[in-house]
């Protein structure tokens, strides 16, 4: 099922205040199935108050969110990731002293029994969701480190295992804030193929500086400044905005 316009996942004139503060103001926009779309800004844009409001992390001051045409605004995370919405952050978020394998297993239960429960209790992986967590980690390039702990592996590694994790929640649409923030060149060529590969099953939504991640994965891409929407659409048409070149001038990282 898709929303208006084929979306799978839309928002309609989002608007977040923190107090005399706008953080996002009048933000449309849809992101298509089997689409990988960029969110690429200045600090300060409003990418991250964005990824929140859709998770329901934070509610909107105005505006509302529709997933597959369901109204999700503003309920709570728990909820919204089992309708189909998964994340990862910009600092990695995994648990160090688990196995790569128990870290999928765990982020594919925590939405069903709390972390809490899930760890003092004496529940272990069936059969059959022991195989899920391998088909991930063999989907990602992990399965060779399924019983090494999360803290031993390289950090780029590790950003891989938090899309492991997220995966194991079977998400319809990823958000990925950053995925290869703080990794080698290597390791980005890696997750830029990973996530195209991903995209082939999932929509996918991604916050990224680096300008070659974006060139080779995103199918379109919105600029967001001040938290509003000054240009949006194929890496051709947003570098030859001229408002996007204003914003950016100077920026070396940034070059188009």
């Amino acid at each position: 099922m898709a929303g208006r316009d084929g979306y799978l996942l839309e928002l309609l004139k989002v608007s977040k205040r923190f107090g005399g503060l706008s953080a996002l103001e009048g933000v449309s926009m849809g992101v298509g199935r089997g689409e990988v779309r960029g969110i690429i800004g200045p600090n300060g844009a409003g990418k991250t108050t964005l990824f929140n409001i859709i998770t329901g992390e934070l509610k909107p001051t105005q505006g509302r969110v529709f997933l597959e045409g369901e109204e999700i605004t503003g309920i709570f995370p728990h909820l919204i990731c089992r309708k189909g919405v998964g994340r990862t952050f910009q600092l990695t978020l995994i648990f160090p002293e688990m196995t790569v394998f128990d870290c999928v297993w765990a982020g594919a239960n925590s939405q069903f029994t709390g972390l809490w429960r899930l760890f003092f209790s004496k529940v272990s992986p069936s059969d059959e969701a022991s195989h899920s967590v391998m088909q991930i980690l063999e989907q990602v390039g992990l399965e060779d480190k399924a019983e090494e702990l999360a803290c031993n592996l390289s950090y780029g590694d590790q950003k891989v295992l938090e899309i492991a994790m997220a995966l194991s929640t079977r998400p319809k649409i990823l958000l990925l804030d950053e995925p290869t923030q703080g990794v080698g060149p290597q390791e980005a060529e890696g997750i830029a193929r990973l996530i195209r590969a991903l995209a082939t099953n999932t929509s996918i939504l991604l916050i990224e500086h680096d300008m070659n991640m974006v060139l080779q994965v995103c199918d379109t891409i919105t600029v967001l400044n001040f938290g509003s929407v000054v240009a949006e659409g194929t890496w051709e048409e947003i570098s030859a905005d001229q408002e996007v070149q204003r914003i950016y001038l100077g920026e070396k990282s940034w070059s188009f």
